[in-house]
């Protein structure tokens, strides 16, 4: 298993069909949500993710949200309750903080992971909302 971290511009085509039909696979298939995954913020972001024998098994994309603040979004991990998802994590943060760049981080988490983010040190700072009808949380840390 190897650890990425791209922009847009130094993905390979196959790199970029993997992340595109990953985030298809959880996001629209299996959660049976419709909305347009291709959003243009996948061009201003970093790309980190996981792979194994050629497929990535988990990925985010960070992008800037303003002067001190990056987002986290897209977050997957195909083999859950692996690590592979917190090591994903723990490994952009790191990241970051070599960057020297940002303060802190924001998610907006589904409502069922918000357990899971604070144990990576996140904290909610909304109530629930709706976003393409799932529930969501607005999350951040502080790097």
């Amino acid at each position: 298993m190897k650890l990425f971290i791209k922009r847009f511009d130094q993905l390979n085509i196959n790199e970029l069909y993997e992340i595109l039909k990953v985030r298809q696979d959880i996001f629209i298939l299996e959660q049976q949500c419709l909305y347009p995954d291709i959003d243009f913020i996948d061009k201003k972001s970093l790309h980190i993710f996981y792979q194994e024998k050629g497929k990535i098994i988990a990925y985010l994309r960070l992008f800037e949200r303003d002067t001190y603040t990056c987002q986290f979004g897209r977050i997957i991990s195909l083999n859950r309750r692996q690590g592979f998802g917190t090591s994903l994590i723990n490994e952009s943060l790191r990241w970051l903080k070599q960057k020297k760049k940002y303060t802190k981080v924001y998610i907006e988490a589904q409502k069922y992971a918000i357990e899971f983010y604070e144990k990576l040190g996140f904290h909610a700072i909304s109530n629930v909302f709706l976003e393409d009808g799932i529930e969501h949380v607005k999350m951040e840390r502080f790097i």
